[in-house]
């Protein structure tokens, strides 16, 4: 969405000005002094433009939401890509939950931003979105197959529409005798599965998953992950909301870490662990004194740990490098011994989730 002001608004739509428009789709700019040719005359026109993320699902631009004296979100800013997993992270009470219901309107910010799809947060983007709340809701006493049916209908789908999709839905899970059972008849994770049918079968454009594996085995926490992947193949822009840092490694391509309602971290999760390396790496040697040789190692390079198998003849060890510049070392070792394993250890999410937070505590 494209907002502009301008001495002459159709003038942008007929001018060498409106290609300028495109190259600022990465977020709000504000454009001064345009000048341009109109009929061999030289004209000048003040535009002040506000382009909103064109590339992203959703935009929060200091987000400031408090309850009495207690600030759950303090100046919140997220850009979340269309098309995209979004890891939403951080220890319980840190503002996750405050953030979510502000995007699906069920409270509002006192202060900031809020743009879906390139347009202000409105009403109408309710439909677009599909949430899942750790907390789960449905009607225990109700059947299984009118509760949902009931459900798609609020959601603005037609009944006819509505029993298409779910018979898709209740195929591709293989619940198919589950539609004439009352709700209070299912097992939690039986539950679980319906009220993910519900959010996702009206097709959002952004679907937000508050811990949607809880009470799943891992048999049917691995169902849902592999839908939710479809999904994001299919074209939905997806908010996860975790504690398993594993689901995180496994499923999100981007992150953002919120604690004591700052946001404290965000990006490219690959980018944040490229970041957050610190030159470890895991060293496997071949060599019939492996004792002498961690004594030469630990003279000129930081080693950590070290085990000696004498009867294989192989030497396990760690070492942090000075920098990532590893010629020295291998080089080094090279010369004494015969390399059969050379492996940088990158932090995994659950490191950088430890790391970053124990480091805001230190600094507060």
């Amino acid at each position: 969405m494209i907002q502009y002001w301008a001495t002459n608004i159709n003038f942008l739509f007929h001018s060498n000005f409106f290609p300028i428009l495109n190259l600022f789709k990465g977020g709000f700019c504000f454009l001064g002094l345009i000048s341009t040719k109109i009929g061999g005359l030289l004209k000048h026109f003040y535009i002040f433009g506000k382009i909103a993320y064109m590339n992203n699902i959703l935009v929060a631009k200091e987000v400031t939401k408090q309850f009495g004296d207690h600030v759950a979100l303090d100046k919140v800013s997220l850009e979340i890509p269309k098309n995209s997993i979004y890891g939403l992270l951080g220890p319980n009470g840190a503002g996750k939950t405050t953030l979510i219901r502000i995007i699906n309107q069920i409270t509002y910010p006192d202060q900031g931003e809020v743009y879906f799809d390139g347009a202000p947060l409105e009403a109408h983007h309710i439909a677009m979105i599909g949430y899942l709340p750790e907390e789960r809701g449905l009607y225990k006493s109700m059947k299984v197959g009118e509760q949902v049916l009931y459900l798609a209908q609020l959601k603005g789908l037609s009944k006819a529409t509505a029993k298409e999709r779910l018979k898709f839905w209740f195929e591709r899970l293989e619940i198919g005798d589950w539609w004439g059972k009352k709700v209070q008849e299912l097992s939690k994770g039986m539950a679980q599965k319906i009220q993910f049918i519900v959010t996702v079968l009206h097709e959002p454009k952004l679907l937000i998953f508050d811990e949607p594996f809880s009470g799943f085995d891992p048999i049917n926490a691995n169902i849902i992950k592999d839908e939710i992947l479809r999904l994001k193949e299919n074209g939905a822009s997806i908010i996860f909301s975790t504690h398993r840092m594993e689901s995180v490694e496994e499923l999100c391509e981007h992150i953002a870490l919120i604690h004591e309602s700052e946001k404290i971290l965000d990006g490219k999760l690959s980018d944040i662990k490229k970041a957050y390396k610190n030159n470890i790496f895991e060293v496997g040697l071949q060599i019939g004194d492996g004792e002498a040789l961690v004594g030469e190692l630990s003279e000129k390079f930081q080693i950590s740990s070290a085990a000696y198998d004498g009867k294989a003849g192989q030497l396990d060890l760690t070492v942090q490098l000075p920098s990532d510049d590893t010629k020295e070392f291998l080089g080094f070792v090279a010369g004494k011994s015969n390399i059969n394993r050379f492996v940088e250890t990158i932090p995994t999410a659950n490191d950088i989730f430890i790391q970053t937070v124990q480091r805001k505590d230190q600094d507060a």
